[in-house]
C-alpha cells in the first residue's frame, strides 16, 4: 500500500506534506510533487497536511485518478527528492480544485 499524489497538486505544488514525511519519499517536478511508492511506508502523515487534498491512500484513489498511481511511480524515478518545505507558486490558490489539470503536468524538470 502507498499514498499517491493526485491531479489537484498540479500547478499548486504545496510542500507541507514533505515536512512530515519520515522517509523522504516525495519528489519534485516543475509543477507538482509525487510519492515514490517503493519508499512510502504508508504512515498517512502527509495526507492531512495537503492544503488542497491532493494526497490519497492507494485504496481510496478515485477511479478517475488511477493513472496517477503510475505517474507517481514513473516520475519519482527521474525527479529530484524534496525534503524541505518551499514556497508554492504565486498563483497556486488560483489553481486549487480546478478540474482537468492533467494536461498541464510538466514532466521535464
Amino acid at each position: 500500500m502507498t499514498f499517491v499524489v493526485g491531479e489537484n497538486c498540479i500547478k499548486c505544488k504545496y510542500t507541507d506534506c514533505v515536512e512530515v514525511c519520515p522517509v523522504d519519499c516525495f519528489y519534485e517536478g516543475p509543477n507538482m510533487l509525487v510519492i515514490n511508492p517503493d519508499e512510502c511506508i504508508d504512515c498517512a502523515l502527509c495526507e492531512p497536511e495537503c492544503p488542497v487534498d491532493a494526497i490519497y491512500s492507494e485504496a481510496e484513489l478515485p477511479d478517475a485518478q488511477f493513472e496517477f498511481l503510475v505517474l507517481n511511480e514513473e516520475l519519482s524515478q527521474s525527479w529530484p527528492n524534496i525534503i524541505e518545505v518551499k514556497l508554492p507558486p504565486e498563483d497556486a490558490d488560483e489553481w486549487r480544485d480546478k478540474p482537468g489539470k492533467l494536461k498541464l503536468l510538466e514532466k521535464i524538470w
